[in-house]
């Protein structure tokens, strides 16, 4: 029987990515979770004790999630939980929890964000639909753009041929053909 988990918590670290010598990408990165309790002798709220989570995503979503998400960001994962018993050389023991994720978002209580379909799986979707007998060709083509010092700055949509590059933060249109 596998059991289900769906955390709310804060990304621990940066988010690795790799490739098994198999070709199949795997993100790995740590949320902890504290549970927040109102104490009515102090009259305020507490932290309880924090749970910690091993996170382990595959294939596209492992690479939509070292794309978004970093070290900090705020956010929900639901997946399956897999509790791990171990023991070092040391002789301590202990046990870990980790979830293999299914899906891994931002967590909006905090703050706001954009979607944008990744372009692997809208080649995917297109396959598809040519074999279902649709039209070849996809009008919307979208890139992410880098500035000068290697970070996002944008993303340009090309729809039917025009092309747009639209700042990710603000939602400012930045250059149009």
């Amino acid at each position: 029987m596998t059991d289900m988990i769906a955390v709310h918590g804060f990304v621990a670290n940066d988010v690795r990515l790799f490739v098994t010598e198999e070709g199949l990408t795997i993100a790995s990165f740590r949320v902890g979770s504290t549970e927040r309790k109102f104490d009515r002798t102090a009259n305020a709220w507490v932290d309880s004790e924090t749970n910690w989570y091993n996170v382990s995503s595959f294939r596209y979503l492992a690479q939509n999630v070292a794309f978004c998400i970093k070290k900090g960001d705020p956010v929900v994962v639901t997946g399956k939980l897999r509790l791990r018993q171990w023991t070092n050389e040391a002789g301590k023991s202990g046990m870990t929890a980790d979830i293999d994720a299914d899906a891994v978002g931002h967590d909006l209580t905090w703050g706001t964000d954009r979607f944008t379909r990744s372009s692997a799986q809208r080649r995917d979707a297109a396959a598809a639909g040519r074999e279902a007998g649709q039209p070849e060709s996809d009008p919307l083509e979208v890139d992410g753009h880098q500035n000068d010092d290697g970070g996002e700055s944008g993303i340009a949509v090309s729809l039917d041929g025009g092309e747009e590059l639209v700042d990710v933060a603000t939602g400012e249109l930045l250059a149009a053909d």
